[in-house]
């Protein structure tokens, strides 16, 4: 990344990622700074949910290694967001109850947290916009309520680095477009950092300051402005595209120009 102010936070320095006998993405070097909005963008099994993993420490590097910068990494709180589908939604919980289980490792799953947690969590349901589906089940609300209440339940460990993994994933084009923009405020005006994946090139593109595309191995980051052109993409995906503007917005279609 060029041009930056920003302190940085975690950097990949030629890390290679995988399972078993299995390389997913090798050679991964880049930087992420205090502030960011970036989105990971990529097919589906080209390795985005793998560099999260790599990034909150659930995954060891095979090869090279992740540096969280000495300065920052003491305040450094992760707030991950894993996909939808991998909370059981069977048990009849509420909101509230979902948003408050990030308290459980402080309190012990017996005791209810104390009146400081209790405001975290009120702070991050209000944040996320959920405050009156706090005694709605869990397993009642739409796709983007559930993503906001997961959301909520990261805010509410205090985290100030925000890691989602497909946050729109399967909802319709209103939820999505909801998500991103809550996203968006999160990182603009409570001043997190905001790291996520999706399959949503064009969507994510319109919306973050920073973009990261892999596919089959390729991998390539900058800024908005520097990844939305035929050139860069194209030799990421390694088929001839256009960028156009559409009443504002970048949309990226197949093929070059005629």
């Amino acid at each position: 990344m060029t041009g930056h102010s920003r302190p940085p936070l975690v950097r990949f320095e030629g890390v290679t990622l995988g399972y078993g006998r299995e390389e997913v993405v090798e050679g991964l070097s880049f930087t992420i700074h205090d502030g960011d909005f970036l989105g990971i963008v990529g097919p589906n099994g080209a390795g985005k949910s793998t560099i999260l993993k790599a990034l909150v420490g659930i995954l060891r590097p095979r090869r090279g290694r992740v540096v969280y910068e000495r300065e920052l990494h003491r305040d450094l709180r992760f707030g991950y967001v894993p996909q939808r589908h991998t909370l059981d939604d069977v048990f009849p919980l509420t909101v509230a109850h979902i948003v408050r289980m990030a308290r459980y490792q402080e309190a012990g799953l017996f005791h209810r947290p104390g009146k400081e947690a209790e405001r975290a969590i009120e702070r991050s349901m209000e944040a996320a916009d959920i405050l009156d589906l706090a005694e709605r089940r869990f397993q009642a609300l739409s796709g983007g309520q559930r993503q906001r209440a997961l959301i909520a339940r990261a805010l509410a460990t205090g985290a100030n680095f925000l890691v989602l993994d497909e946050p729109t994933d399967g909802m319709d084009l209103g939820s999505q477009d909801a998500i991103l923009r809550l996203m968006a405020r999160l990182n603009a005006e409570e001043g997190l950092t905001v790291v996520f994946v999706s399959h949503l090139l064009n969507e994510v593109a319109n919306t973050v300051d920073r973009l990261a595309v892999i596919d089959e191995g390729r991998f390539d980051h900058g800024s908005v402005a520097e990844m939305m052109t035929p050139e860069r993409l194209g030799a990421v995906y390694q088929v001839p595209v256009r960028v156009e503007r559409v009443d504002g917005a970048l949309v990226v279609l197949p093929g070059g120009r005629p």
